[in-house]
């Protein structure tokens, strides 16, 4: 088979699965693991991908939409569970926490201490419906418009989200860079920076696929960030950088 073939292939095969991983691809052509990464270095320098620690990815769209429904409120990835086992851990008795409702917080719910009483803030009604019976957990609904996806954003909901002040708020967002956090839509955005301004401490949590993306609204500049907290696949490069806007960085091992 011919190099151009071969990247053919893996181009496809990165449509259907969203992520190729380095080792599988060596495994399967029967070819060194320096082969493969040369062959995704070249498809990265065609703007075909972006190279991750251990395969690559498809390239982000500034302006691509979040999952719908049927994908966000999933088990999550490996890499998913492994940073909200982590973020569950910072939660204290009688904090005051905001659990947004991107794909990760979903996930963070079953890793939510259960020993502890502590108040919960949501603009999720995906994250609330699933709170509602916690007897150990105080819950509070933004409202506001119900888009699809379950979570409220709108200037009513950033009206609302000013009444409040949080002890702990778990930040997601579609990219992470030296710019800081970013998302597809302005409205979100907003939103999210009134949440994160009152709050007095700001955990990102952030996938290796989301380090160096920055798409088309800045949420939340870097610098504010008090930590993040990434899985192993995050490159030193990519925390060497945050690191260097002091921000303390996390990185959760997969178990």
């Amino acid at each position: 088979m011919f190099s151009e073939e071969r990247r053919e292939q893996i181009l496809e095969k990165l449509k259907k699965e969203d992520r190729v991983l380095a080792k599988e691809l060596a495994n399967e052509y029967n070819l060194s693991l320096d082969s493969i990464r040369r062959d995704l270095s070249i498809m990265e320098e065609q703007g075909l991908l972006k190279r991750t620690h251990g395969g690559a990815i498809p390239i982000p769209n500034v302006r691509t939409m979040p999952q719908p429904p049927s994908k966000r409120y999933g088990e999550g990835t490996v890499y998913q569970n492994a940073i909200a086992k982590s973020a569950a851990t910072f939660i204290k008795e009688g904090q005051t926490v905001f659990i947004g409702g991107a794909a990760i917080h979903f996930v963070l719910l079953k890793y939510l201490p259960m020993d502890v009483s502590f108040s919960v803030i949501t603009n999720s009604v995906e994250v609330a419906y699933n709170l509602r019976e916690v007897d150990n957990i105080q819950l509070y609904l933004i409202g506001g418009e119900v888009k699809s996806s379950g979570n409220m954003t709108d200037a009513l909901a950033n009206e609302f989200a000013c009444q409040f002040t949080m002890d702990l708020c778990f930040a997601a967002g579609g990219g992470l860079s030296q710019r800081g956090l970013s998302t597809a839509t302005p409205e979100v955005s907003i939103f999210h920076k009134t949440v994160y301004d009152n709050s007095k401490e700001v955990i990102g949590l952030i996938e290796h696929s989301k380090f160096g993306v920055d798409l088309f609204s800045r949420m939340y500049p870097l610098h504010k960030l008090d930590m993040i907290i990434t899985d192993e696949e995050t490159s030193n490069d990519n925390i060497d950088i945050i690191s260097a806007s002091g921000v303390n960085v996390i990185v959760a091992k997969i178990t």
